[in-house]
């Protein structure tokens, strides 16, 4: 959601719970305690022509949240492909002794 409001902070929760695949009800209370919590703030979308639209623009903190939350995920990810790979290679050696 991060993510997604920082590219396109005019996105409506209708269309953030549609890019997600998540309930609109999930979606704006996802984005309810992103605002509460200080990593989004509320802004008027000024060139909307309905002006009770919002930007939902990513304060500091929700900007130092994002790069947190990437690094953690591409942690975790890194450590799962290392897990693949060891058992791909020990699988490959099972298959060539095999063959031998």
């Amino acid at each position: 959601m991060l993510r997604l409001l920082e590219e396109n902070p005019e996105m409506s929760t209708r269309d953030l719970a549609t890019d997600m695949g998540i309930s609109n009800g999930a979606a704006y209370y996802c984005l309810n305690a992103l605002v509460e919590k200080g990593c989004v703030k509320l802004g008027n979308f000024k060139r909307s022509e309905h002006k009770g639209r919002y930007a939902y623009v990513l304060t500091p903190s929700g900007i130092a949240e994002r790069v947190g939350l990437t690094k953690r995920f591409l942690a975790r990810k890194m450590a799962e492909y290392d897990v693949l790979k060891a058992e791909i290679e020990e699988l490959q050696a099972d298959v060539d002794g095999v063959d031998a």
